[in-house]
């Protein structure tokens, strides 16, 4: 800035904008995602949705955090490049996660084909917010089970590398919010803890305990989000798979 004019300061036309160090880990902002089929998943519950934060949730809202050491031989950025370079791998078996070929990239889009017990697999996805060498996080879309964000990283602690994945979700409508009710919760925990469990085991601790905390951080229901469930990516998916003509009608945002 040069000195001020009648107390206000002019810009100098020699100095750069500075911006900020992680400026180019974060996507661009998007009104609405886009995305193509791939490996076998379905786009279609995904394509033209928008982003949902915890804020735009129907359930509680909670925080859940998975922790597990793995040692001092390897260090977080270590970790995290070979947690982004094969994540789909790490999932737990018949669970798919069909990203771009770049992987782990600020503003990708993935697909996701989950199985959820009793033969019914439900078709979403997730989009990459944020990507940097020691994390990288998820936000979710209109439709799936959740509207929240879900964070990986690494740190060094006492002479350890520590992994972590944490999610600050609410269930994204009432019937989400019932299946959590009736064992969602456990279900989510097994997930992450089996993610975490396989992480470790490719680091070289095998052996290493994944601990898991939940806390209620919000005991409040937002019944103004009900219209969330017309997006149920959940009825959406055994819809399209028997062929309903729901998988057809549109209805404006």
């Amino acid at each position: 800035m040069t000195a001020p004019v009648g107390g206000v300061p002019t810009p100098d036309p020699g100095a750069r904008e500075t911006l900020p160090r992680d400026a180019g880990a974060w996507a661009a902002k998007v009104d609405r995602l886009e995305v193509q089929p791939r490996d076998g998943a379905r786009a279609s519950n995904v394509a033209g949705r928008r982003l949902m934060g915890p804020v735009q949730g129907f359930g509680k809202m909670w925080q859940k955090t998975y922790r597990v050491d793995v040692g001092s031989s390897i260090s977080p950025t270590q970790a995290i490049a070979t947690w982004k370079a094969h994540f789909p791998e790490f999932w737990p078996a018949g669970n798919r996660f069909s990203g771009a070929l770049t992987g782990i990239q600020p503003g990708d889009v993935a697909l996701l084909d989950l199985a959820m017990g009793g033969g019914v697999r439900l078709s979403t996805g997730v989009f990459v917010l944020y990507a940097d060498d020691e994390s990288f996080t998820l936000m979710t879309p209109q439709g799936h089970m959740f509207a929240g964000w879900i964070s990986f990283s690494a740190e060094a602690e006492r002479g350890t590398t520590t992994l972590q994945a944490q999610v600050l979700m609410r269930a994204n409508d009432p019937l989400y919010e019932l299946g959590m009710m009736l064992g969602g919760h456990a279900k989510e925990d097994r997930f992450w803890a089996a993610t975490l469990g396989a992480v470790a085991t490719r680091l070289g601790a095998p052996e290493a305990p994944v601990q898991a905390r939940s806390v209620c951080v919000d005991n409040h229901r937002q019944w103004k989000r009900v219209g969330n469930t017309w997006h149920n990516a959940m009825v959406r998916s055994m819809a399209q798979r028997l062929g309903s003509p729901l998988s057809s009608r549109r209805r404006p945002s």
